[in-house]
């Protein structure tokens, strides 16, 4: 049997977004209501008129304890986009271990539902996924959010049903993710929870693209 590559175990944020990583249990606490204050303002104001001050009062915490984990507001809300992928792996995680046997059709429903899932509950999640909104004059580019999307599915729907994460599967993935973002895209644009035949027509296109492939 070839080895089956396990995927990254999930990190509570991505090392490179913060000047200084939680040690303590108390600063990691401090950390998380920060990012839960930028997700809820995010919602509330949108990305533009998110600001470092306003998170650091929301999350009633000195505006320095901010600057000590973060350069500027795009820091903040990258670190906000990793934590959202670390979640998202680990429910779909949970969704594909609970399944009674490996099955493509499943997997595509898992990844496919907790996103939607997500996207309807999750503060701050509608504007800030996997990625930050392309970057203003003067800051600088992200590594690119469907790409680290389709890396960490890669792995789990690999380890799911057996099968190698080779750069075959990888292609196809990220296909599959590029297209589903479109389509999701529109789908909430066109409805706020998302449009239930624009979410069906995503569904018919991944299982036609993705399942073959899948497949053992």
């Amino acid at each position: 049997m070839v080895p089956v590559p396990q995927p990254d175990p999930p990190r509570p944020v991505a090392r490179h977004a913060l000047r200084r990583t939680p040690v303590q249990q108390r600063s990691a606490e401090r950390l998380a209501r920060i990012l839960d204050a930028c997700a809820e303002l995010l919602d509330e104001s949108g990305y533009e008129r998110l600001s470092t001050r306003a998170v650091a009062l929301r999350a009633g915490v000195p505006i320095g304890s901010v600057y000590r984990f973060f350069g500027n507001k795009r820091a903040m809300a990258a670190a906000l986009a990793h934590r959202n992928l670390d979640r998202y792996a680990e429910r779909v995680t949970a969704r594909l271990a609970a399944a009674p046997r490996p099955d493509a059709y499943r997997a595509i429903d898992s990844v496919l539902d907790e996103y939607i899932a997500m996207k309807r509950t999750v503060p701050g999640f509608a504007l800030v996924d996997f990625g930050v909104p392309a970057p203003a004059a003067g800051e600088g580019a992200d590594d690119d959010p469907n790409d680290l999307v389709a890396d960490r599915l890669c792995g789990l729907l690999a380890t799911h049903l057996d099968r190698p994460a080779d750069d075959v599967l990888r292609r196809k993935v990220l296909v599959g993710v590029e297209a589903a973002d479109a389509l999701l895209q529109l789908a909430f644009r066109t409805a706020p929870a998302g449009d239930p035949a624009l979410v069906a027509e995503t569904r018919e296109l991944l299982y036609a693209y993705l399942a073959p492939s899948l497949s053992p």
